[in-house]
């Protein structure tokens, strides 16, 4: 993995097809910097702002491609990225598609894009588009596919946000970025479910939050230990709170929930699963053993 701040660069002239909130955010990035950018919407009024800024709005996503060789795609899903670039000619183009979709969508759209002369790179922004083109914000946007399209243009690519290369398998930038926005599902549901607990009571939740930011952040690094739990396979050594520990803790939880009136909708399947894990026998592991479960192509 490779990680590049915000970086200065010399200006590269670059396309940009889609300009949603997020494609508007990139652009505006882009041309702050001195790139010169070509832009294109399928709704053509909402690229029209753009010009104002300084962008050369196309026609057409087919003349936006013929306008550069680096050529970005930041549009609502795969299927859009394959209507807009249907009757465009690619040969000789770097794409570089920031479109969310999932890693077999990137390996197809690699296979897809190279078929047609382009070198092709997939993305995965861990951003919102106030975050893009602010240096200290955090952003940055996951890369995979061809490492060669990656090293030229990394300069230009890190100038919206920070880039982090994963690999040169197409997937893997999804892959990273779905892995990521899975987690944090889980830690919102989480967080729900702890308001749902405090609201009908004499707690408020402006003094409740700072000790749950606190305490999650402290619960993060458990991350650190999975991680290797999960490569080496061994969920047994150094287990600080075990398996049966938990499920048996689980009870409280669920008695509490159902004194306040609250629904245990969001915790329950995880529940489940380490029940299932503990029937088992694995009650002295940790519970990180329980992503054995989720193998769908477990024997």
């Amino acid at each position: 993995m490779t990680d590049n701040a915000l970086a200065p660069t010399v200006p590269t002239p670059l396309t940009l097809l889609g300009t949603g909130a997020m494609g508007t955010a990139l652009a505006r990035a882009w041309l702050a910097a001195g790139h010169p950018v070509t832009v294109w919407n399928r709704t053509p009024a909402r690229a029209e702002p753009l010009a104002a800024e300084g962008a050369t709005v196309a026609a057409s996503a087919a003349a936006a491609v013929a306008a550069n060789r680096l050529v970005v795609v930041c549009l609502l899903d795969d299927a859009s990225v394959g209507e807009a670039l249907e009757g465009a000619d690619l040969t000789g183009r770097d794409l570089v598609d920031l479109t969310t979709g999932t890693p077999a969508q990137g390996r197809a759209r690699a296979a897809w894009a190279e078929a047609r002369g382009a070198r092709f790179l997939d993305a995965g922004i861990m951003a919102v588009p106030p975050m893009i083109g602010a240096a200290e914000s955090g952003a940055y946007v996951f890369y995979s596919g061809s490492p060669g399209l990656f090293e030229e243009h990394a300069d230009t690519l890190a100038v919206p946000a920070g880039t982090r290369y994963v690999g040169a398998d197409p997937g893997f930038a999804a892959l990273h970025d779905v892995a990521l926005l899975s987690a944090m599902s889980g830690m919102f549901a989480g967080i729900l479910h702890a308001f749902a607990l405090i609201r009908r009571e004499d707690v408020a939740p402006k003094d409740f939050a700072p000790l749950l930011v606190s305490w999650l952040g402290a619960m993060a690094p458990s991350a650190l230990t999975a991680a290797e739990q999960v490569r080496s396979g061994d969920y047994g050594g150094d287990v600080v709170s075990n398996l049966a520990m938990q499920v048996a803790g689980n009870a409280t939880l669920l008695a509490t929930a159902e004194e306040q009136g609250v629904s245990p909708e969001l915790l329950t399947p995880y529940m489940s699963l380490l029940e299932r894990w503990l029937a088992e026998g694995h009650g002295d592991e940790d519970t990180t053993g329980a992503v054995e479960l989720l193998d769908l192509r477990r024997a």
